[in-house]
């Protein structure tokens, strides 16, 4: 399996930047981790590879980016928080979601999806508040979303594309780019863009095809003078979740539900949507908790 980075470009000069990505890794994890169903591996590896591409674009290492999907599909949401060190988890609220093949007898990612709903992005990037930004959905099929997000939101003209490979094995390729123009682009920039990235075709089949990145990114920008402009890197699955932070979710139910808890439960279990580990306390441990409580 190819191994999975992000690069950044600059096109025509540097009118025209590009950061793409190969996510193979990364998303079989996620499918893993999560036992996900063929068509939401599709849609919630999309929407990751996304995320991880917009996280990667961050420029302090403690900048953080959440974005949530919303819709009225099978899926139901999808979650995905990522750092500037292309780190993320997420998850989806159906993972075993199987629907029929769409009319071109591929994935239907966005009858899964759905296409009524919204895109809201956090970022909280040391500013005294966080970035927020909420669009609809345009179309279900993420990239055409993120793409609208864009420009409703950032106020910026983006191509977005995204794929996922799915065989019976698991995730055979996956990845997407984000080309955006510089504020100096020319008209004949955006024409050649256009051109570049109808002849390129999917981003799933250039990566089945072997093409690396910068292949890639020769390729939708049609320009073969493309200029590296960051060292590579490697997007990984990362949870951040911890005993103390569930604890802190106990004491956040307040005293009442937890002597609830232990006059009910010999064991409460709390579980990580994002990576399925699951923390265990004892009676003796939640009478613990509420007796620090009370200091």
């Amino acid at each position: 399996m190819s191994q999975d980075k992000i690069e950044k470009y600059l096109a025509y000069d540097g009118r025209i930047s590009i950061i793409c990505a190969n996510t193979t890794n990364l998303v079989e994890n996620l499918r893993k981790i999560h036992n996900l169903s063929p068509v939401v591996t599709a849609a919630l590896g999309r929407f990751v590879t996304v995320t991880t591409l917009m996280a990667a674009e961050m420029k302090n290492s403690e900048d953080v980016i959440t974005v949530q999907l919303k819709a009225n599909g099978p899926i139901g949401q999808m979650i995905a928080v990522a750092n500037n060190k292309a780190q993320v988890k997420a998850y989806a609220q159906n993972v075993s979601v199987d629907i029929p093949l769409n009319e071109d007898g591929k994935l239907d990612v966005s009858g899964a999806v759905g296409i009524e709903g919204f895109i809201n992005v956090v970022k909280d990037i040391g500013l005294k508040e966080p970035y927020v930004g909420i669009v609809p959905l345009v179309s279900g099929e993420i990239g055409d979303d993120f793409a609208s997000y864009f420009v409703k939101s950032e106020g910026q003209q983006a191509a977005v594309a995204l794929g996922v490979l799915v065989n019976k094995e698991g995730v055979k390729q996956a990845g997407g780019y984000i080309i955006k123009p510089m504020p100096d682009a020319k008209e004949e920039d955006i024409q050649n863009l256009e051109q570049s990235i109808f002849k390129a075709g999917a981003i799933s089949k250039m990566l089945d095809n072997n093409l690396t990145l910068e292949e890639i990114a020769k390729k939708v920008t049609g320009d073969e003078k493309i200029k590296l402009i960051n060292k590579e890197t490697t997007p990984e699955y990362k949870c951040d979740c911890t005993r103390e932070r569930f604890e802190r979710g106990l004491i956040s139910l307040g005293k009442e539900e937890l002597e609830k808890l232990i006059k009910t439960e010999e064991k409460t279990e709390t579980t990580c949507q994002f990576c399925n580990k699951k923390y265990e306390f004892t009676k003796q441990e939640m009478e613990q908790i509420i007796k620090n409580m009370k200091n």
